[in-house]
C-alpha cells in the first residue's frame, strides 16, 4: 500500500512539474508577450516565484519517492534470494530526473533571484536577460521531462 501511495505522489509531482513547465512555456509566456516589458517581467517574476516554490516540493517528493521505490524493489529482490537488475527505463528515468533537478536548482537558486532583484530595482535589461536564461533552461528541462515520460511509458 505504501508503494502505491508513493508512486501516486511521484506521478503527481511529475505532473505538476512538467505540466507547469508546459503551461508557462507554451501558454503564459506567449500571452504575457502582449504586455509592456515592465508589466510582463513583473508578472513573470510573480508567477515564477509561486511556481518555483511549488516545484521545489515536487522535486523533493519525486526524488525521495523514486529513491524509496527503487530501494524497495532492490530490497525485495535481495530478500527473496535473487539479484536486482534495475530496468533500463528506470535507470534513464533516474538519471534524467537528477539532471532535471540540477537544472531546476540553477533556475530556482541562481537565475530566478537575478530576475526578482532586477525587476525590484527596475533594471529592465538585466531582468530581460535573466528571463531569457530562465526561458532557455525551462525549454531544456521541458524537453528532458517529455523525454523521460516517453522513455518510461514506451519502455
Amino acid at each position: 500500500m505504501l508503494y502505491n501511495i508513493l508512486k501516486f505522489a511521484h506521478i503527481l509531482a511529475i505532473i505538476l512539474w512538467v505540466g507547469g513547465m508546459i503551461f508557462a512555456y507554451c501558454f503564459l509566456r506567449p500571452a504575457a508577450a502582449a504586455l509592456d516589458p515592465p508589466q510582463r517581467l513583473q508578472l513573470m517574476r510573480d508567477v515564477l516565484g509561486r511556481f518555483l516554490n511549488a516545484v521545489l516540493w515536487s522535486v523533493a517528493v519525486a526524488l525521495a519517492s523514486g529513491v524509496w521505490m527503487i530501494g524497495r524493489s532492490a530490497r525485495q529482490a535481495a530478500e527473496s534470494g535473487g539479484s536486482f537488475h534495475m530496468p533500463l527505463a528506470w535507470t534513464v528515468m533516474a538519471t534524467l530526473g537528477v539532471v532535471m533537478a540540477a537544472i531546476f536548482g540553477h533556475i530556482r537558486f541562481a537565475l530566478y533571484p537575478r530576475l526578482a532583484k532586477a525587476v525590484q530595482a527596475g533594471e529592465l535589461p538585466a531582468a530581460a536577460a535573466a528571463m531569457g536564461s530562465i526561458k532557455t533552461w525551462v525549454a531544456v528541462n521541458l524537453g528532458l521531462g517529455v523525454l523521460t515520460v516517453a522513455v518510461v511509458m514506451l519502455g
